[in-house]
């Protein structure tokens, strides 16, 4: 499992003379091991740090908490891969999980006897992990590695394109849910609780939901979670639905109507949709994201609406936002492999909004939609 992803990651260790390293970050961990630990109640109560992995000489060390060994066994089976395990705690004594990852982490390092560079993603280690490797290896020089992966992750295999195509048809069953029962009196939460619903359902297990579900009255109409807001004739809702399964993140966008819409709504729609096909029609290998962005706004610019305050567009995978992100300042040229979304918008505060997303995978020529929620008016 995520195989090509190590091999990456080794070649680019090589190339700095690096033989060994510790990530931290946990999207790193994700992406190069495709362990994914439950997010949905937060960080695990026992666990002194979140997942690290200790590189070295070609071995991937997956160092997690014994409430998730079930989870990361599958690791073991890697050629390249193995598990180690420290206690979080026992009904004997008090929670240990601090002092046992500091003594795994000293005892693993140590053993290695290591010297020269190591690699270490710092912004993600805690104090207490940092102390554990400087007091376990007080003469080497430390190597951030922070940054290091991300462009490597822009690419997807097709391993993860398959991770990617389940999450877009959850979202897909998502959307044909909250299309069936938007209509007046309402509450978005009672919109977010049915399109969960029916998403778990499909899974058959639990699935984390994000992003927004917001009806156009709101003063800040462009994001925000689901609350009380009652649906009233006329109204829009914008829903933004991101599902996590395997450790990927998919995103997509639609806007509904309580009941017929506004000239007004309709023409808001038909602009937004025309950004989107715009911006559909930019992608293709070499093509810059800021390009992309860039003329998409001055789309919604010239139809004479505000340009919307948010990103047009961002990758996707082991996190909801990745490079490359579709932003001014991004110079970054697109490859045959990035899966992109694209999510231009309106809002008028306090009485309308529309915004519509898909995904794309580039292709050698072009793109291919990856996302196929129904986006057209009712």
């Amino acid at each position: 499992m995520h195989k090509e992803q190590r091999e990456r990651t080794v070649a680019l260790l090589k190339r700095h003379g690096i033989n060994r390293a510790l990530f931290a970050n946990p999207h790193t961990v994700t992406w190069l091991t495709g362990f994914a630990p439950p997010i949905q109640t937060g960080p695990n109560f026992f666990q002194a740090s979140s997942p690290l992995i200790w590189y070295e000489g070609g071995l991937f060390i997956l160092v997690v908490v014994d409430t998730q060994a079930t989870l990361a066994a599958p690791l073991d089976q890697n050629a390249d891969g193995k598990v180690i395990i420290y206690m979080g705690h026992t009904v004997q004594e008090p929670l240990s999980g601090v002092p046992n990852l500091q003594i795994t982490l000293r005892e693993l390092m140590k053993r290695s006897r290591v010297s020269g560079k190591v690699g270490v993603e710092m912004n993600h280690c805690s104090l207490m992990v940092s102390n554990a490797i400087e007091q376990a290896l007080p003469t080497v020089e430390f190597v951030p590695l922070d940054g290091w992966l991300e462009p490597l992750r822009m690419v997807k295999t097709d391993e993860e394109l398959v991770k990617l195509r389940q999450n877009f048809a959850l979202t897909e069953i998502g959307h044909t849910r909250a299309r069936q029962i938007v209509k007046p009196s309402l509450r978005e939460i009672d919109v977010w609780s049915e399109i969960h619903a029916v998403i778990e359902r499909e899974a058959g297990c639990r699935v984390p939901l994000g992003n927004d579900c917001i009806v156009g009255y709101r003063q800040q109409n462009v994001e925000g979670w689901p609350k009380g807001y009652e649906l009233r004739a006329k109204d829009s809702l914008i829903v933004d639905l991101s599902t996590i399964l395997h450790g990927y993140w998919s995103d997509s966008c639609a806007t509904y109507f309580a009941t017929e819409p506004t000239a007004t709504q309709k023409k808001l729609h038909q602009t937004v949709s025309d950004a989107l096909d715009l911006g559909r029609s930019m992608i293709r290998p070499g093509m810059k994201a800021n390009q992309i962005d860039m003329r998409t706004r001055q789309f919604i610019e010239q139809a004479g609406y505000n340009v919307y305050r948010h990103h047009t567009g961002h990758g996707v995978g082991v996190s909801g936002h990745e490079e490359p992100r579709i932003v001014s300042y991004n110079e970054t040229e697109l490859q045959q492999g990035m899966v992109i979304m694209l999510e231009p918008g309106i809002y008028l505060p306090g009485q309308t909004g529309v915004r519509l997303e898909d995904a794309y995978l580039v292709t050698v020529d072009g793109a291919e939609q990856l996302t196929h929620h129904d986006k057209s008016l009712p």
